[in-house]
């Protein structure tokens, strides 16, 4: 083994394309991992690999701790495009970049949505139960709800956001967008109306979508206060970040019907405890965070996070893919 190869630790579930594009490189040395592994153990490994020159992660944490023991760290990348686990101020104090899959799942995270937001409308549950129960004579006590002509308030305008807009558009929805980092002039080039009120906005929707990023001004943006102000025929969706919501308060909301339903793709903690009181609940739909998650999905977040990782050895880094820009 050549001294000048770089060392690149990857979680195993990378497609066989992605993994091509970097074993037919003479100059890089995989290293597989399980994403599950413990901290501990994946500290260990770093320093027993050390220097280790980029990462792929999945769900596991990075930080300072992990560049340390890293010793040559140049890449950090996730497959996907949270990264609320990574220390972002760390890696750019060492001028590493964070890099994420761009908008390899952002189609599949916004047709997660879209069918989170129909199985609720069209009560496609209680519709099944009908049939399979036989309780036949019931089915128009149940009646479902359309989205034609509906209004529906998008929290977040970015990637996964505006193609969730696109397909509310096609389902001939009124769509409010709120994301204070996006003009309102692009929002409206859209065919969307800006809202620069959250709270204004909130009684008008049908159904919230949420799909903005995890950070401290983000974490229980959807309180009890907030969730007061929706319809209470109105339905919630999440498929960003656990954490966002306010789980107990949204269980309150449903029980006192001040809330028509939630579907939820995501958690505070993951995987949800045993016996969640929201898994009680007959109004409320789940997923285990795998919107961004198909055979698509993972198939093209892999080959990108692959070419985010050769574009920093070969010194040209995809910009648009960085999200530490200023290390750049």
């Amino acid at each position: 083994m050549t001294t000048n190869k770089k060392k690149i630790f990857v979680k195993q579930t990378m497609s066989p394309r992605a993994r091509a594009l970097l074993t037919e490189r003479e100059d890089i040395e995989l290293v597989e991992f399980p994403n599950l592994i413990s901290a501990p153990d994946f500290q260990a490994m770093l320093r027993e690999h050390a220097p280790v020159h980029g990462v792929a992660l999945g769900g596991t944490k990075f930080g300072e701790v992990e560049l340390e023991a890293s010793k040559d760290m140049l890449v950090v990348t996730r497959i996907g495009v949270g990264f609320d686990a990574v220390d972002v101020p760390a890696l750019s104090r060492r001028k590493v970049p964070l890099m994420v899959a761009g908008t390899a799942n952002s189609p599949s995270v916004a047709e997660q949505a879209m069918f989170m937001m129909l199985t609720l409308a069209k009560r496609a549950v209680e519709m099944h139960s009908i049939v399979r129960d036989n309780k036949w004579a019931s089915r128009l006590g149940l009646l479902p709800y359309d989205l034609y002509g509906k209004t529906v308030l998008i929290v977040g305008f970015g990637r996964i956001g505006t193609r969730t807009a696109k397909r509310c558009q096609a389902m001939e929805m009124n769509v409010l967008i709120f994301d204070p980092y996006k003009s309102a002039a692009d929002i409206k080039a859209a065919g969307c109306e800006p809202v620069a009120n959250l709270d204004a906005a909130l009684p008008r929707a049908d159904f919230v979508s949420i799909h903005c990023p995890k950070t401290p001004e983000t974490v229980g943006m959807f309180n009890a206060a907030r969730l007061r102000l929706m319809k209470p025929t109105a339905y919630l969706i999440n498929t960003a970040r656990g954490g966002i919501v306010d789980e107990p308060a949204l269980h309150d909301a449903l029980v006192s019907g001040k809330l028509a339903g939630a579907g939820l793709d995501v958690f505070e903690q993951e995987p949800p405890p045993a016996g969640h009181a929201l898994f009680a609940l007959p109004n409320v739909i789940f997923a285990p965070h795998v919107a961004g998650v198909t055979r698509e999905a993972v198939d093209r977040m892999s080959e990108q996070t692959a070419r985010n990782i050769l574009s920093v050895l070969d010194g040209d880094p995809l910009r648009q893919n960085v999200i530490n820009q200023d290390v750049l």
